[in-house]
């Protein structure tokens, strides 16, 4: 593919503004099932207009249908599919499985791009995607360019990849922690971003999961064709523009001057290249949070009442500037009322002037040597200008060829196989050759409908008069005729599997912990491989109820296949995956596949897609609600397996958490315990990853017994359970009984 500039729209202004400074394509969100719920978003006249306006320009249009969507919201997706459609969006962009069978099936005029919310990291995963149909996959952020390259190396497959913008320390789509914490899922587009917190940990309180902003810079030219995302559907039309036109200058190779130094004060984080070019530990803003700026200078004086510092850049009354305080969680700002070059007031101050800035009242005692940025410029706020159409001028209507019968008795209109009449007494016109004028002007009158008057054919031998009320009558009545007609999309058939008795599952990446349960009761035992597990443990279990799990994330792809073959041919055909990558590697034929909760099943529609995928049985979702799993589990078209104690991983990162030089560390297992107001947490730093966990294990076993899944599963993984603790645990939740020191998500929630 030619590489594509993709920017992010969360308004229509903030969508004129990025297509005004070059962006080949932007993506945008309705106002249901966006991954940026808490953004504007467009409704469907905007979306209208915004894409008519777009395809005039010759660039296009991808509307992020994002979001995991419940049983009971299935058909409102059809409404936001239905706009999709009618708007002639370029291709809507997917996290839920559900979602997608629902567009192959039934929108196949769309394009599907797999959204980075299904967290695919390597080749393998975005392969198995393409086979579901997705012409486009947005990559992990996380990827090194190598990466990037080698999935982008796929054939009729276009890639996409985060260049800019604000960075999740989880993986995306990997993250439980707004969810479990607040309610507020990150799936559901509604993350409250408790990763940003500040946490007492092993050096004290410091923001050890608050990502910089990623900022490839010059770097993109080193992966051309593939579509460049910037991040930003929250961010402000002046964003937009400073930074779309920043990275269309890079890639025209025109000169960018000091249009990065723009962005830093319009917003920003510290900027970092990610992974992009190899592993990177200075990628996370540990003392601060929030937008920071340009940094300008550093103070050489400083009284109660103003502070001194030599700047490199153009300042002005009333622009922002911000200071980096020991001990604040946030940089110290404010707004420039008064400064001096020279013992004179000023408006202005040069770049390379000192200049003397007066503090706001109560201002936080500072010190020489502090750094000082801008985080706020009114010259650069107005250096942004755009232009838009009018309204309406690029509105999309439907063209109709609508035909005319008016006779004595009633009058009639006609489109295509759409007929109307209305009875009536129609006398002789006074001046028949305006009749047809009449009607003309009447049926132009297209309102807010989707139609625009085509063609029209008049027959009226009679010369017969008729009024303006009725025409506009059978007018209506004709164009709502015709209107559900464009409403057409429908739900793929869902075929409901018979319900087993349920059985018990316990699940493990110990066996030696389960050396003092009966198994005999036990109808499977999933043991979730590592790449270091030692494969002579499974001998500890009976063969025939071992079930072999794959990890959610693999960055080495030659070293999970050489593992998989080896157990494949000494007769392990009993797999549990956990994203994508696992379909690809597993053999196609002989395989009994689960599919593990991360590979989200919200909705019937998803479970069919998984049992088209080879699935056997799917996992129901960790952060669901009682409400939605009571249905989605009796009409599910598998059996299904839900966990009712068990420790999620709250995130997983490819972001370390350890303060050693990666050519210090071991990579060995290491647990750290972080706190944040007063709650605790425990972090798992291995092999470059970082977990983080709930000291609180997550038990709904006594709901469970309300909910008739196929298994209930029990999991001992990620901790260190001993034989003991197990037995304890596993003698009360079989008997659907819950323990002690545990938390149940969102289970009770009213709204996910």
């Amino acid at each position: 593919m030619k590489t594509e500039l993709l920017a992010p729209a969360g308004d229509i202004e903030a969508g004129y503004a990025a297509l005004y400074y070059g962006a080949d394509a932007v993506y945008l969100g309705l106002q249901q099932f966006s991954a940026r719920a808490t953004a504007t978003n467009f409704d469907e006249q905007n979306l209208n207009e915004f894409v008519g306006y777009a395809h005039h320009l010759g660039r296009k249009v991808y509307v992020a249908v994002n979001t995991v969507v419940q049983e009971d919201e299935l058909t409102q997706l059809l409404q936001t599919l239905d706009i999709c459609s009618r708007c002639n969006a370029d291709a809507v962009i997917i996290q839920d499985l559900g979602v997608a069978r629902v567009v192959r099936e039934s929108y196949p005029e769309l394009e599907m791009h797999a959204s980075t919310q299904m967290a695919v990291h390597n080749k393998e995963g975005a392969l198995t995607l393409q086979k579901l149909g997705f012409s486009r996959v947005v990559v992990a952020r996380e990827l090194t360019l190598g990466e990037i390259k080698e999935i982008a190396d796929i054939p009729n497959l276009e890639i996409e990849a985060f260049v800019h913008g604000a960075l999740c320390y989880s993986y995306s789509g990997l993250c439980l922690f707004s969810s479990f914490e607040s309610g507020r899922s990150a799936n559901r587009g509604k993350c409250l971003y408790p990763c940003r917190a500040e946490f007492e940990g092993d050096t004290g309180k410091k923001h050890y999961f608050s990502m910089k902003d990623m900022a490839l810079q010059e770097d993109i030219l080193k992966i051309p064709g593939i579509s460049l995302k910037i991040e930003g559907r929250k961010k402000t039309a002046l964003y937009v523009a400073a930074v779309t036109d920043y990275y269309r200058r890079l890639l025209d190779g025109k000169p960018v001057e000091n249009r990065a130094e723009n962005i830093k004060q319009i917003f920003s984080r510290p900027w970092c290249k990610f992974h992009f070019n190899g592993k990177d530990k200075n990628i996370v803003d540990r003392n601060f949070v929030g937008h920071r700026g340009l940094k300008i200078g550093e103070i050489s004086k400083f009284s109660k009442k103003s502070i001194v510092f030599k700047t490199n850049y153009e300042i002005g009354r009333y622009d922002g500037l911000q200071i980096e305080v020991p001990d604040l969680e946030k940089p110290f700002g404010f707004s420039i009322q008064q400064m001096r070059v020279n013992q004179k007031n000023v408006f202005e101050a040069k770049k390379g002037e000192e200049v003397e800035v007066y503090l706001p009242f109560k201002s936080p005692d500072l010190n020489k040597g502090l750094e000082v940025y801008l985080a706020s410029s009114t010259k650069v706020k107005g250096g942004y200008d755009y232009t838009k159409p009018k309204p309406f001028v690029y509105e999309q209507k439907i063209p109709l060829d609508v035909k005319i019968r008016i006779e004595k008795n009633k009058i009639s209109a006609s489109s295509g196989d759409n007929n109307v009449e209305i009875s009536g007494i129609f006398e002789k016109a006074n001046q028949p050759q305006k009749v047809e004028e009449s009607v003309r002007k009447a049926f132009e009158k297209s309102g807010d409908t989707v139609f625009v008057l085509s063609s029209l054919d008049v027959e009226n031998k009679d010369d017969l008069f008729v009024p303006v009320s009725v025409l506009n009558e059978l007018r209506r009545n004709l164009y709502m005729k015709i209107i559900p007609q464009y409403k057409r999309g429908n739900l793929p058939e869902v075929i409901k599997s018979m319900r087993n008795n349920p059985q018990w599952i316990i699940r493990t990446d110990k066996p030696k912990a389960l050396k003092l349960l009966d198994l005999s009761d036990v109808a499977e035992v999933v043991v979730l491989l590592s790449d270091d597990f030692d494969v002579s443990k499974l001998n500890l279990l009976p063969k025939n109820k071992i079930r072999l799990a794959l990890p959610t994330v693999c960055r080495n792809i030659t070293l999970w296949k050489n593992l998989i073959n080896k157990l494949c041919d000494a007769g392990f055909k009993k797999w549990e995956i956990a994203n994508y990558w696992g379909k690809s590697v597993l053999p196609n034929k002989g395989i009994d596949l689960s599919f593990d909760a991360p590979i989200y099943m919200f909705n019937t529609q998803a479970m069919m897609m998984a049992k088209e995928l080879g699935a056997c049985r799917i996992t129901l979702p960790a952060e669901d609600l009682l409400s939605n799993l009571q249905k989605t589990t009796k009409n599910s078209p598998l059996p299904v397996v839900w966990e009712i104690y068990g420790d999620n991983p709250l995130f997983t990162s490819a972001v370390c958490i350890r303060n050693n030089e990666c050519k210090d560390c071991l990579r060995n297992e290491k647990r750290i315990e972080v706190r944040k107001n007063g709650h605790q947490y425990e972090v798992l730093s291995k092999k470059c990853q970082t977990m983080l966990f709930d000291t609180d294990a997550y038990c709904v076993a006594a709901e469970a017994k309300n909910v008739v899944a196929d298994y209930y599963r029990v999991s001992f993984v990620y901790k260190d359970y001993t034989p003991d603790k197990v037995a304890k645990i596993w003698n009360k939740v079989h008997n659907f009984e819950d323990v002690n020191y545990i938390h149940k998500g969102n289970l009770l929630s009213k709204i996910l």
